[in-house]
């Protein structure tokens, strides 16, 4: 695999940003490590060339060869790669793509962190701590409240879901991706309620 970083200097740094989304995701479902790098060096992340943004995306890489080579048919790991993305999607649809994808799915791994967290497996210290690593990015960690019909029609449409019930990635820990099937829609609206602006 080819990784020629240096294009990333024609980017502006906002776009920059919203592509760590992506790297950030890598360190909730795999690598924690990924997060201790992105505290520790907040303004070296607006730093294309550095060597920290170098192995941030080395080490994102490195997650999504892994993942993606041990189900290559899709069919079971691989799907916590959508981390983020069930409500990240439907917010890019609703926003008629006008959103970069980083940003919804910023968003939505902050709805992940907050259903894990009603669900019963994830501690609030993880769910203050995605909010916190995604602010430090200049990345968004809520969305419309008037969407909300929208975005729950545009879900149930999700590759994910299996027939009424729509399916997400969560974490039970950092590292610790599970998919958790919701099995009522008022979870889904009253979590909602805590990204709603």
């Amino acid at each position: 695999m080819l990784c020629e970083i240096g294009t990333l200097r024609t980017l502006p740094e906002h776009e920059l940003l919203t592509g760590m989304a992506e790297v950030v995701k890598c360190g909730f479902i795999a690598d924690p490590q990924i997060l201790d790098s992105i505290e520790a060096n907040p303004e070296k992340i607006r730093d294309s060339q550095s060597s920290i943004v170098r192995d941030l995306i080395e080490r994102a890489v490195r997650v999504k060869a892994e993942v993606v080579s041990e189900d290559l048919r899709e069919s079971g790991r691989r799907e916590i790669l959508n981390y983020g993305h069930t409500l990240g999607h439907a917010i890019e649809r609703a926003e008629r793509y006008q959103w970069r994808h980083g940003a919804a799915v910023a968003v939505g791994m902050v709805y992940a962190a907050e259903l894990a967290l009603a669900a019963g497996y994830l501690n609030e210290t993880i769910v203050d701590r995605t909010r916190a690593i995604l602010k430090s990015l200049n990345l968004p960690v809520g969305y419309r409240g008037d969407r909300w019909k929208e975005l729950l029609e545009t879900m149930r449409r999700d590759k994910k879901a299996r027939g009424s019930l729509l399916r997400f990635i969560v974490l039970e820990e950092l590292g610790k991706p599970r998919v958790y099937e919701v099995p009522d829609d008022s979870i889904l609206y009253m979590t909602y309620q805590e990204i709603a602006e």
